[in-house]
């Protein structure tokens, strides 16, 4: 079984509570931050900041539109990361729930590496190394619960579930959404077990909001390193 998120930003309103459940659940501490001119805070995703929820202010059509993005980890159904890694101990994949996690082993590992290899610009490092992001709540999924995120929203934005409910919810949504905002899509469905529903043009909402066309899955280095390892185990073997 494999578990999926669907994120209606059409019905997002920016309240944030998904934002400070997931500090709240994860005994993350609060960010100092600083007036930005932007309601948006902190201004990024870090170490101690899993979800963010991002706010843009756009002209579309000549109207001013608030865009809403609560990000995360899209826990991909073949996560680039992973396969960067090549370290169970460092990175895995839950096969039941589909989560990808990280561990605190993350920190043997190459973080620039494994950041460039995301193309969604979502892992981030503490000062000795250590990687983390959004866990899908695994712990809570694991025990028949909802991730934290989606327990708190109270506008039905975020939802999760069983993958095929999540999509055939997502294809539904996706239907009534596009009387209104022709240019309604879901963003990489097929590749990630985070589905996103914008009304809008992905850069719209941000750029690393979409892989970009050739990013998702292998990059040039990713491929040569994976052709390397069989090499490197043997070397390994013999020193």
């Amino acid at each position: 079984m494999s578990y999926s998120f669907f994120i209606d930003t059409e019905r997002c309103t920016a309240c944030r509570a998904c934002q400070v459940a997931c500090k709240q659940w994860h005994d993350l501490p609060a960010e100092k931050t600083y007036n930005r001119g932007t309601f948006q805070n902190p201004p990024d995703l870090s170490f101690m900041t899993y979800k963010l929820v991002r706010m843009k202010e756009e002209v579309i059509d000549g109207k001013l539109r608030w865009l809403f993005l609560p990000e995360q980890c899209r826990h991909c159904i073949e996560p680039p990361c992973l396969e960067t890694a090549d370290d169970p101990q460092a990175i895995y994949k839950d096969e039941k729930t589909g989560a990808v996690i990280f561990t605190a082993n993350t920190k043997n590992l190459d973080a620039d590496e494994i950041i460039e290899s995301c193309p969604y610009n979502i892992p981030r490092k503490a000062a000795d190394g250590t990687l983390a992001k959004c866990d899908m709540c695994n712990d809570r999924v694991t025990n028949g619960l909802l991730p934290a995120c989606v327990q708190t929203c109270p506008t039905g934005a975020m939802n999760f579930g069983e993958r095929e409910d999540m999509l055939a919810l997502a294809d539904q949504r996706l239907a009534q959404v596009r009387k209104k905002y022709s240019k309604a899509q879901l963003v990489d469905a097929d590749d990630v077990n985070v589905i996103y529903l914008v009304t809008a043009d992905p850069s719209d909402y941000y750029q690393n909001l979409m892989a970009a066309a050739g990013v998702h899955g292998f990059t040039r280095q990713m491929a040569l390193r994976k052709m390397m390892r069989p090499f490197e185990r043997a070397m390994r073997q013999f020193a």
